[in-house]
């Protein structure tokens, strides 16, 4: 074994591999089972393969942990992960935990465990690095330390909250979609601990990716103030989707609470069908007048907080620029613009081919658009040819897709792929709900 001994803060995100070399997924959290008078064994770890699912690897299929690597012997059952009565996730559990040191010296927060290898196969939690609290001083870190089991014992008095920042900061670099499984994959209470020290931008990110469900029981037990904020920083057409699933009275509480731009967007969605381009279309796309060049067109899609398919194209109309806009001109691709010098007027680059869909027009029809022309975006206007908003391509998938998509990858997906594909083609397409349409020897 080329070690012996590993944090587990580290080796989450740490890609795993077979003999071959071929990558099969990513660590994502350890499992371990306590004992008596030993400390923790490691029974194995919770693997994310292709498709998001997670999977149980035992620990006695891994052969390599090294340079921030996992080898393993190529055996891995793909049955979702199930946590089982004793078991216990360190990243996920057991970070930010309280424990007392066991010569009265105070207590401590657990910020990393470290997993040893006794004999091939065979691996305990060794150590723990905790952080004692801090000083006088608010100002103060408290001082970190190497501790053993046999040194400290669990703080944490039943029913109280666990710190949820550890975990937090280990999962820090994760997409929001990755996190939003991560999130899905914890025990209820420990999932709204971790929601509730999200800070806002982060959660809104998190919570675009999730089932609508479970959107709805984050922000339920939110106060209605965090949620507000929380909707603020959410895409208006996600942030129309959730308030939809929401009580009445509740919902309209909220908006009430929002920042008035950002509710007035959400009310404008609102008033669209669900099956129509206005109920799918976000209102946020970049909207340039006919004088602008490819120089500022350019600059705008560079925007590092854009998404992907709004950056596609920027739309071109007459003042003014919000939406409802003035009459629409147009759209230019950017890879029309990378083909003209930075002085040219985008109003001279317009798509002559691409005709605007009405709010009104149905899902299907736009779906259908989409995937005969080749588009990432089409734009949507009103009766009077102003724009309103634009639906990308990532809005007709969220539509398509089976309302359990995200927590249902795996065999299944060819199937609906399927089925999406003749719905496309026949027009059928349903309205979803809402606005939307291990090991074996474990």
């Amino acid at each position: 074994m080329s070690a012996t001994r590993v944090f587990v803060a580290r080796l989450a995100g740490c890609a795993v591999f077979d003999p071959a070399g071929d990558r099969v997924g990513r660590v994502r959290d350890v499992l371990v089972v306590y004992r008596r008078n030993d400390p923790p064994r490691v029974v194995g770890l919770i693997v994310e393969v292709p498709g998001k699912r997670r999977v149980f690897l035992s620990i006695g299929r891994v052969t390599s942990i090294a340079g921030g690597q996992v080898i393993t012997t190529g055996l891995i059952n793909l049955r979702r992960f199930e946590q089982r009565g004793g078991e216990v996730r360190v990243i996920a559990e057991m970070l930010g935990r309280k424990v007392v040191f066991n010569d009265g010296s105070g207590d401590a927060t657990v910020e990393d465990v470290a997993i040893e290898e006794l004999e091939p196969g065979e691996w305990e939690a060794a150590q723990l690095f905790v952080r004692r609290a801090k000083g006088a001083s608010p100002f103060s870190k408290g001082q970190s330390a190497y501790v053993t089991w046999r040194e400290v014992r669990e703080a944490t008095a039943t029913g109280e909250a666990q710190s949820a920042e550890q975990l937090i900061a280990t999962y820090s670099e994760l997409k929001p979609a990755d996190l939003a499984n991560t999130l899905l994959d914890l025990p209820a209470q420990r999932r709204q601990e971790v929601a509730e020290e999200l800070p806002d931008d982060r959660l809104a990110d998190v919570l675009e990716e999730m089932p609508e469900s479970d959107q709805v029981e984050i922000l339920s037990n939110l106060g209605d103030d965090r949620a507000a904020d929380v909707l603020d920083h959410m895409e208006p057409d996600d942030a129309a989707d959730l308030i939809a699933q929401l009580p009445e009275e509740r919902g309209e509480h909220l908006l009430e609470l929002m920042e008035s731009e950002e509710a007035d967007d959400v009310r404008f969605l609102l008033a669209y069908g669900a099956d129509t381009a206005g109920g799918l279309m976000t209102t946020e796309p970049i909207i340039v007048s006919a004088d602008a060049t490819v120089a500022e067109g350019l600059a705008l899609i560079r925007r590092h907080d854009l998404p992907p398919a709004l950056g596609a194209a920027v739309c071109v109309t007459l003042p003014p620029y919000e939406p409802p806009t003035g009459r629409f001109l147009g759209m230019v691709h950017f890879q029309r613009m990378l083909r003209y010098p930075p002085h040219e007027r985008l109003g001279s680059l317009l798509d002559q081919g691409l005709e605007p869909v009405r709010a009104d027009t149905s899902a299907a029809e736009v779906s259908r658009i989409l995937a005969s022309y080749d588009l990432v975006s089409v734009p949507v206007v009103d009766e009077k040819h102003r724009l309103v908003g634009v639906v990308t391509i990532d809005d007709v998938l969220d539509y398509l897709l089976p309302d359990d998509w995200r927590s249902h990858p795996g065999e299944a997906d060819v199937t609906r792929r399927a089925t999406a594909r003749a719905q496309l083609t026949t027009g059928s397409i349903p309205i979803p709900n809402g606005r939307r349409a291990g090991d074996g020897t474990r």
